[in-house]
């Protein structure tokens, strides 16, 4: 059978993945721009800031819109953080893949080693990692935050911890990143300030630790792509990895490390330019951790920060400067329910929880209704009420006889009902979350229950307060609704109210809080952060280009990966195309970089960025330990790539972090989705399945 070389074909679905990446391209980095989508068809338009706004908006039914929408979604659902790295990235290692196929790279190694070169840069940040310990331990328990009040910044540690190699030539001691004390603004809904260092921290001149023995506990997740036809992965190698000889290299010299010891050096990191919204996330932590010390038991088990247990609450049209967090619960009831509130709001209630709908005709999923039986109560006239209003009287009669006057509901909630209870002052509010119904469970002793008619003594809790959260003039929306604040002594709730003149951005404002709120969530679970500012992108940059220059060692067979067991052709040309596919993978890195610093207006054009970049890479390479050469450039770079859009003063500029396993799943999803499309254009192209590619029809055939 005659090979089929198609080299006039193109790969239409690397083409139209590149062309959705560039859509959200504004996106990139924390200087970002809006953009008004607006449908053709009936001529509405939408205000979006984030990807994943954007592709709710595009038309992304085609095959490979659907994959990068499912992609896109997924890292967004786990992490909340990382979609637009995850497009972007996308984008440019589709067009590096094109490349290497105009360069006729065979398939299979295209997918060997952009694997291999991306686990190696996964390996290659642990360097980078900074670890977040002890961050509570300094903290006042019994500081006070509530309601308007801004959390004051407390100063920075001043520890080192451990430290790590350099070479022995350079002399890094005037050149050691700053630490330093910073403060946030106590005037409400303004961005925090960041003031002048106040400290400095030289490094030792006396350690043996290596960058590789740094961090030795963490440990990366190796993907291999098993959804093709094509490639398939071995019993031998899960993974692809090259060992990491590069560090080993980097000599025995010092610099030191610090780990990150107080919160709000942490929220300051995380922030990424988005200062009002991390000022909420970090009064948040703050006051769940002041409800865990007073919680009994509480020195025996380390604060862990729930963020199942923080909610948002919009309220459009109302200052900024009104947004807050509040221990407890907020929505809107009707302003018909003034009056109720002004009488409960002085005294205790008992409250009851209801799963499903509070309505006459609702019944649990399964439930099948008897044929040929009529309900009868006795001492009703049933032919003077209707089955509606029997229900309701009855079901008033059990809030009576238990004393209540909340009903939490999780489903919908009768009108007729909430009217009937309102002259009683019995509050009934509806469509309640259900984390919301389980935390007042634990708080008030309640149990949740699908019918009201299934309410007993042991159903009802007790010690929830309601009140006004403003004055209820003030709180208003469009449909003439009030916000109340309930909650209960002991409550881990916490509300985030959110609010804005604009009503077009309160979804922009809701996305970036929750983004802000996880970051922080994944920091401390993980305890390590990543050091900020593009620096792991940078690493992996020049780190490729070092790897691509080193030859591949005969003993060295962790590259070979899927090739070992096919092609001996394959194989033995990995040598010769492995550093072409490596320079057009670490292409993808130089185009992020070049895009954040063009998004910052900090370069006029991509080819200033690019050549920025291009500088510091060729530097970063001829020291011979990126790592070293990164951390020695920090403050240098200040104004660069490693904190942008932050400052244009380096004295003003703290410490950038990014979270850990949120940003490298953001890059390992990004080639999933990247080689995933390319072996179905491949196989559409060739019309070829795996079952009909031996290794050894796979020789000269493959150069698409």
């Amino acid at each position: 059978m005659a090979c089929r070389i198609i080299n006039k074909r193109r790969h239409v679905g690397l083409q139209q993945l590149s062309s959705f990446a560039e859509t959200g391209r504004a996106f990139l980095g924390p200087v970002k721009s809006s953009k008004f989508i607006t449908d053709e068809g009936c001529h509405k338009s939408v205000l979006v800031s984030s990807t994943v706004r954007l592709l709710e908006s595009l038309d992304t039914t085609s095959a490979v819109g659907q994959l990068l929408n499912e992609a896109v979604q997924a890292q967004n659902d786990t992490y909340r953080t990382g979609a637009t790295t995850l497009l972007f990235l996308a984008g440019a290692w589709s067009r590096a893949v094109e490349e290497c196929l105009h360069l006729g790279v065979p398939i299979p190694i295209i997918v060997s080693v952009m694997s291999e070169g991306l686990n190696s840069c996964s390996e290659e940040v642990v360097s980078l990692q900074v670890p977040v310990h002890n961050i509570f331990d300094h903290m006042d328990s019994t500081e006070a935050v509530s309601g308007l009040e801004t959390v004051s910044g407390s100063s920075l540690l001043q520890d080192l911890s451990e430290a790590i190699s350099v070479p022995e030539k350079q002399d890094l001691k005037d050149d050691v990143p700053q630490l330093a004390t910073y403060s946030l603004s106590e005037k409400p809904g303004k961005s925090p300030k960041f003031f002048k260092p106040q400290a400095t921290v030289e490094a030792g001149k006396n350690t043996s630790q290596t960058l590789k023995n740094l961090h030795t506990d963490t440990c990366f997740r190796k993907s291999v792509l098993i959804h093709s036809r094509h490639f398939k992965r071995t019993d031998n190698n899960q993974g692809i990895c090259t060992p990491n000889r590069f560090l080993e290299q980097c000599g025995a010299a010092t610099f030191q490390t610090y780990g990150c010891r107080d919160l709000v050096e942490l929220a300051v990191g995380l922030s990424h330019g988005d200062g009002s919204s991390m000022q909420l996330v970090e009064a948040a932590v703050r006051l769940q951790y002041q409800n865990a010390c007073m919680q009994p038991g509480s020195r025996a088990a380390p604060f862990m920060f729930d963020i199942s247990r923080l909610f948002t609450f919009c309220l459009p049209g109302l200052p900024e400067t009104f947004s807050c967090v509040c221990p407890g619960y907020i929505t809107l009831v009707s302003i018909s329910s003034a009056a109720m509130i002004q009488e409960l709001q002085n005294r205790p209630i008992r409250v009851v929880l209801i799963e499903g709908d509070l309505t006459e005709s609702y019944r649990h999923l399964g439930f099948n209704k008897s044929t040929h039986i009529k309900t009868v109560l006795d001492g009703v006239k049933l032919q003077e009420d209707s089955s509606e209003e029997l229900w309701a009287n009855h079901v008033l009669q059990l809030l009576i006889k238990f004393s209540v006057n909340l009903i939490l509901v999780e489903g919908n909630v009768s009108e007729h009902l909430i009217e009937k209870c309102r002259h009683r002052n019995q509050l009934i509010i509806g469509s309640v979350n259900g984390r919301v119904m389980q935390t007042f469970a634990e708080a008030t002793g309640a149990v949740q229950v699908a019918y009201i008619t299934q309410v007993n003594e042991d159903c009802v809790g007790s010690g929830v307060s309601v009140t006004f959260w403003r004055n209820p003039l003030d709180d208003l929306d469009r449909s003439n609704r009030m916000a109340i604040l309930l909650k209960t002594e002991g409550i881990s709730m916490i509300t985030a109210v959110l609010t804005s003149p604009v009503r077009a951005q309160m979804q922009t404002k809701e996305d970036r809080f929750w983004t802000c709120a996880y970051r922080v969530h994944h920091a401390l679970k993980e305890e390590k952060v990543f050091l900020g500012g593009s620096a792991v992108e940078f690493l992996c940059l020049s780190h490729l280009h070092i790897l691509a220059e080193q030859p591949l060692q005969k003993g060295d067979h962790a590259c070979l990966g899927r090739l070992h067991d096919t092609s001996s052709w394959l194989a033995s040309s990995l040598a010769s195309y492995r550093p072409t596919v490596l320079k057009c993978l670490a292409d993808g890195w130089h185009r992020y970089l070049s895009a954040l610093l063009c998004n910052t207006a900090t370069y006029s054009s991509e080819l200033e960025a690019s050549t920025f970049v291009q500088h510091h890479v060729q530097n970063a390479v001829d020291s011979g330990c990126p790592s070293a050469y990164i951390l020695k450039e920090y403050n240098k770079l200040n104004s660069g790539i490693f904190n942008l859009g932050i400052s244009n003063k380096p004295e003003q500029i703290p410490r950038v972090y990014d979270v850990v396993t949120p940003k490298i799943e953001a890059w390992r999803r990004a080639l999933d989705l990247v080689l995933l499309v390319l072996q179905t254009d491949t196989e559409i192209i060739t019309g070829l399945g795996h079952t009909q590619i031996n290794s050894q029809k796979l020789e000269g055939c493959l150069f698409l």
